[in-house]
């Protein structure tokens, strides 16, 4: 639950530091995630310390399916359509682990309730927001705008299911690695690729110091950067290791959760009856997959 509950601060930071580019607020997580883990890598014994040219090459192509890519395109999408449906789209990576990495055996006849009442809800709360829009006369360009933070959140939901299915198959084939040492490089992988970001396409230092709220876009670095990044990922081991597999699958539903609940804390307002809804056949969607998946 903690690391669901750092996971979904990310969703609501673009929004909070609105001032600041996508590309600055992704580059400067990543770059602290990388920092720290750095610093876990330089504390481990030389023997284990660094990868091999393989592994690196494995680290930094991963690091971008899952960490800097995902991030830029999730952080766009967020600032174009807001955080309640791409939270839910992200939520549903679960469902297409399942679906693309299912075990032989498991038909799926007994997915399809699970994904039936995942989609009405991400269905349901797309029709809210979309309504909402209109409702307040925001048409054409608007809703240009919104689809296209659609199709950026299904792309990053796309990225990080690739991710997620490409590093369980390369730690399966690799069973001489160590997780923490591998989750280490990954971060170090992802902090080269921000700072490189960054130096492409981020906005030059005099720029980053004349926009308002400074302080708080480093105190968000920092704190996804360190947080949602480096401990929620140690948080998610630690749980792995406690809890059954099944169980923790259903637990990943509080990353959505946590992330509605944010960004309602940062609009002032309670859920409208249809964002209640849609988050009810969610979690009901996510819960029948698992049920399905047991």
């Amino acid at each position: 639950m903690a690391a669901g509950a750092l996971w979904g601060l990310t969703f609501v930071a673009p929004r909070m530091v609105g001032h600041f580019g996508m590309v600055d607020i992704t580059a400067a997580r990543f770059a602290v995630f990388g920092a720290v883990s750095a610093l876990a890598v330089c504390g481990r014994p030389a023997a284990v310390r660094w990868p091999n040219g393989r592994q690196a090459l494995a680290a930094l192509g991963l690091s971008v399916l899952g960490f800097t890519g995902y991030y830029l395109l999730l952080a766009f999408g967020i600032q174009a359509a807001g955080t309640e449906v791409p939270s839910l789209i992200i939520g549903t990576i679960p469902v297409w682990m399942m679906l693309l990495g299912r075990p032989a055996g498991l038909r799926m006849r007994a997915l399809l309730p699970g994904l039936l009442l995942t989609g009405a809800g991400i269905a349901l709360m797309i029709y809210g927001a979309w309504s909402a829009q209109h409702g307040a006369g925001d048409t054409g360009s608007g809703g240009a705008r919104f689809g296209w933070g659609i199709a950026l959140a299904l792309a990053a939901m796309a990225s990080w299911t690739v991710y997620g299915l490409l590093n369980a198959a390369w730690l399966q084939r690799h069973t001489e690695l160590n997780a923490t040492d591998w989750a280490n490089w990954l971060g170090v992988a992802t902090g080269l690729g921000a700072l490189l970001l960054w130096a492409v396409a981020g906005s030059d230092v005099a720029t980053l110091q004349a926009q308002p709220d400074g302080m708080l876009f480093v105190w968000i670095a920092l704190a996804s950067g360190f947080g949602s990044s480096w401990l929620a990922t140690i948080l998610w081991n630690v749980a792995s290791q406690r809890l059954s597999a099944s169980l923790c699958g259903q637990l990943i539903v509080s990353e959505t959760l946590f992330a509605l609940f944010y960004s309602f804390v940062w609009d002032g307002r309670w859920p409208q009856a249809a964002e209640w809804a849609a988050a009810l056949l969610f979690v009901l969607g996510i819960l029948a997959s698992i049920k399905a998946h047991r």
